[in-house]
């Protein structure tokens, strides 16, 4: 798979080519700036766009923008976006966009190669994965306007962690269960949340994007 990175930092950048090519990918192309970034893609295809939130010239949303332009341009490329702190809208207006191949990380989530690498694929494979601390974020800027509210608290939790892009196996660790009990909560989301019948992956994918909606 060919995969595109936007990164300021020269160091980070270097990095993050070593983490990719060890989770298969081919990096086509690199480059510190979004409209690079756009040139790149444009010109490569890639499966994935590892972009930084933050750059050159202005250092504020240039990243989002850019991934937003390439979700509508180019869809078959997914992005994960990568920020050194956590900034709630810039995610929810990403995953509000597209469902599916989308991602946002906090940068600190690059050391844990391993379970950076396991985001990696599951963004280029068309799923989502999401930092913890946006998800606890999001929560609390939903406030009492929940429009989740048939869900019970635990199915709630279970939906955070599906947020998060952890597998069945990752939610019931995690909260210390069986996987057919996290199989029938996920069911029950589905079902409250009235999703259309479609294939696991991408009713998961809707029903975090139900999640999100409204933030």
């Amino acid at each position: 798979m060919r995969a595109v990175i936007a990164e300021d930092s020269v160091l980070l950048r270097i990095g993050l080519v070593k983490v990719l090519e060890m989770a298969g990918f081919e990096v086509a192309a690199e480059t510190g700036d979004a409209g690079g970034l756009l040139t790149a893609v444009e010109e490569h295809r890639p499966q994935l766009a590892l972009v930084d939130v933050r750059m050159p010239p202005g250092f504020t949303d240039e990243g989002v923008r850019a991934a937003l332009l390439i979700r509508r341009q180019w869809p078959e490329t997914a992005v994960l976006l990568l920020s050194q702190y956590v900034e709630e809208r810039y995610a929810a207006d990403l995953l509000s966009a597209q469902a599916g191949g989308i991602g946002y990380l906090l940068k600190q989530r690059v050391a844990d190669v391993e379970e950076f690498i396991d985001a990696l694929r599951r963004v280029a494979g068309g799923g989502t994965a999401l930092d913890p601390q946006v998800v606890a974020q999001l929560l609390l800027r939903r406030g009492g306007a929940d429009p989740l509210e048939r869900l019970t608290p635990r199915e709630r939790e279970v939906l955070a962690l599906m947020a998060e892009g952890r597998s069945n196996a990752g939610i019931a660790g995690e909260l210390v269960v069986s996987e057919s009990a996290i199989a029938k909560h996920i069911n029950s989301i589905f079902s409250k949340l009235d999703l259309p019948h479609a294939d696991g992956a991408h009713r998961r994918v809707l029903a975090v994007l139900r999640f999100l909606d409204g933030v």
